[in-house]
């Protein structure tokens, strides 16, 4: 005689059987979702195919507790299984395989996407498995309505679960503010610190270098990029900037912590206010210790002022620079000049004593020249991917300005050969530092030709690039992967702004 558990599994298996699809709910951070989902079974485990990018895909990443509701065909509402478990994406290749099977045992709708190599090497699709830790037998009209099967070896620890929680709130913020990219502020602070050391050892001050100073100066800078990232990733979700940008990738449309549903809206927006307040409060520190009084009148004062400014005006209402054709050049200023002049200011005290007349500044201005527009480059790449979404919601970003529209398809020819061109100028701006190294050594180093080195990875890049606007040109081309083709020349600019920079800071290291 069937005991009463053994009879629960009978229910349990027949509604599974009876059912192709399930509603599967994720949440993380109060940010809830739903969708509707084909399932296959494995064993007790239940697996699903979904594309990476997706809200319950993302919030599954970070939060693997998921619930899902199963209800037999025409009877919903009435009799049906409630499912608690953990949701992890399979890994494992033969794994795969069998997910790939027992979904097309299910249903062939999504086959296309499931075998398409290009997809699958870029890691857009993938096959999740959830394992059930609870389940609810729901049957409205019988005696007992409710009847519950536990599956405990599948539940986690109090003590895994806080660890899992925390390291993952860790990873978003770190993902938040972009931190891969803090090379865009590490590279202009260590250019202006090592021009600062050898202007401090040429004066015999050198036994006066700061440490305090360089990493206070080294953290504020990060803090006012964290600031740039976290509010433009706020501000282009009220235009819904991010919203329409459908092609995902590390290097555009944000971080996308707001449109995955990992980290609430306003959480995003008072992060950014806190980051620029640390920076302010960095900046007025170092002004004080360096005039006597927190806003006493310095080149720090009103650099740090407005280097903090164009880091909040890029998306900020009403100003908006990023959506006037003005976030170029405050990327450039903001991530050049200010930065380098703002480190060297500080660190040069010893012997400026902020007096401007003691302030030899030319040499930093001059060697952040090719940094900015380098690091306005990796802005302006970016820009390809994100031009549509740009342009459906008015930020006119240079990229916009300059393309074409021809049968209502964005042509780049006109953006690409900027980038050229100032990719070619940066350059030939290293050769007119060293020749002026040798004609006035105090205002550059002849060692600055080893930063032509990188010219090799530009040479690639614009070959990637060229034959990226042939593909994207071509009348039959698929238009919604090439983006995905671009990511090489995102990278390659990225590695251009990073492998300059610390062949330019190595050459002054030599210089001093």
């Amino acid at each position: 005689m069937n005991t009463s558990e053994e009879i629960l599994e009978q229910k349990i298996a027949a509604i599974l059987s009876e059912a192709d699809r399930m509603t599967l709910a994720t949440s993380v951070d109060g940010n809830s979702s739903a969708s509707s989902v084909f399932f296959a079974r494995d064993g007790e485990d239940l697996i699903f195919f979904t594309f990476n990018p997706t809200r319950k895909a993302e919030q599954i990443r970070v939060n693997p507790r998921v619930q899902a509701v199963i209800w037999p065909r025409g009877m919903e509402g009435i009799r049906g299984l409630q499912i608690e478990g953990l949701c992890f994406k399979i890994k494992d290749a033969q794994e795969i395989k069998k997910a790939h099977d027992l979904i097309l045992q299910t249903t062939t709708a999504f086959k296309e996407f499931m075998d398409d190599p290009f997809l699958i090497k870029n890691k857009v699709v993938g096959y999740y498995r959830i394992k059930p830790t609870l389940i609810k037998y729901v049957d409205f009209y019988a005696d007992e309505k409710f009847q519950f099967k536990e599956f405990p070896q599948n539940e986690w620890s109090a003590f895994k679960e806080a660890l899992h929680a925390a390291g993952k709130r860790a990873l978003l913020w770190i993902r938040a503010v972009r931190a891969p990219f803090f090379t865009a502020s590490i590279v202009p602070i260590l250019l202006g610190a090592v021009i600062a050391f050898g202007d401090l050892k040429h004066a015999g001050a050198a036994t006066l270098w700061n440490w305090k100073f360089f990493w206070l100066t080294l953290i504020g800078g990060i803090l006012a990029q964290a600031g740039t990232n976290l509010s433009n990733d706020y501000f282009d979700h009220t235009s819904r900037n991010d919203e329409y940008n459908k092609w995902f990738s590390p290097f555009n449309g944000g971080s996308r912590m707001i449109q995955a549903g990992l980290i609430r809206p306003y959480k995003i927006l008072l992060a950014a206010v806190l980051a620029f307040a640390a920076t302010l409060v960095i900046g007025f520190y170092l002004n004080a210790r360096i005039t006597g009084s927190v806003l006493g009148n310095s080149p720090l004062l009103w650099i740090g002022i407005l280097g903090v400014l164009l880091g909040m005006l890029y998306t900020w209402n009403p100003v908006r620079l990023g959506y006037h054709g003005l976030g170029e050049l405050s990327i450039a200023l903001g991530f050049g000049p200010i930065m380098v002049l703002g480190t060297h200011f500080v660190l040069t005290q010893p012997i400026v004593h902020n007096d401007l007349a003691n302030w030899h500044y030319m040499r930093p201005l001059l060697a952040s020249v090719p940094v900015a527009i380098l690091i306005m480059l990796v802005v302006w790449i970016n820009q390809f991917q994100d031009a549509p979404a740009d342009a459906r919601v008015g930020k006119n970003t240079w990229v916009v300005r300059l393309a074409k529209i021809q049968n209502n398809q964005i042509l780049y020819e006109g953006p690409f050969a900027y980038y050229v061109a100032f990719n070619v100028f940066s350059f030939a701006f290293i050769i007119f530092l060293a020749v002026l190294g040798v004609i006035r050594p105090e205002l550059s180093t002849p060692y600055v030709l080893i930063a032509l080195l990188p010219a090799a990875l530009l040479y690639k890049a614009v070959q990637w690039g060229r034959e990226w606007l042939k593909a994207w040109s071509a009348p039959d081309s698929d238009r919604s992967r090439l983006p995905y083709e671009l990511l090489k020349v995102n990278v390659s600019t990225i590695g251009l702004h990073f492998f300059t920079g610390i062949l330019l800071i190595f050459a002054f290291w030599l210089g001093s």
